[in-house]
């Protein structure tokens, strides 16, 4: 299995996740910022000490579906991930998963972390890089209809 770097774009900040060949997302520190070039830059650092071999990036579709003007920045954005560093690029469904992040981190402490820490942005990675481990290997979760013939 390869390694994979999870990434939630966002205007202000870039949230990462890594899940190694064991397939478990875990959160990393955020890029800070958003100037194209040092996000670029910083990204290719985590790339090469994390020794990615694909990128899953979460795609903000809207509710209903349709792409709108944020999956056209992510588009952009992914024209340039692709110019730069030419590795397979996975776009993912996102919707809601800053919100799940951000009830998720709620319900584990008893304060929220500040925006500016890039926390939220990180935990919403790790939620795009788990959904797509979890749709690309259906052996991480077990299937119920796996188990009818062993009823009683």
């Amino acid at each position: 299995m390869p390694n994979y770097l999870g990434i939630d774009y966002g205007r202000k900040r870039i949230g990462l996740a890594f899940a190694d060949e064991l397939g478990v997302a875990m959160p990393i520190s955020a890029i800070p910022g958003v100037e194209l070039e040092s996000s670029l830059e910083e990204l290719g650092n985590v790339l090469d000490n994390r020794q990615a071999d694909e990128l899953v990036i979460g795609y903000p579709l809207n509710m209903d579906g349709t792409s709108g003007t944020r999956a056209r920045e992510v588009d952009a954005y992914v024209v340039e991930l692709e110019k730069r560093f030419g590795i397979p690029i996975r776009k993912v469904d996102e919707r809601l998963t800053t919100h799940a992040a951000s009830e998720d981190l709620k319900a584990s402490r008893k304060r929220m972390p500040g925006k500016e820490s890039g926390e939220l942005d990180s935990a919403a990675a790790t939620l795009i890089l788990r959904d797509f481990l979890e749709e690309r290997n259906p052996f991480l979760l077990p299937d119920p209809e796996d188990f009818t013939e062993f009823e009683s």
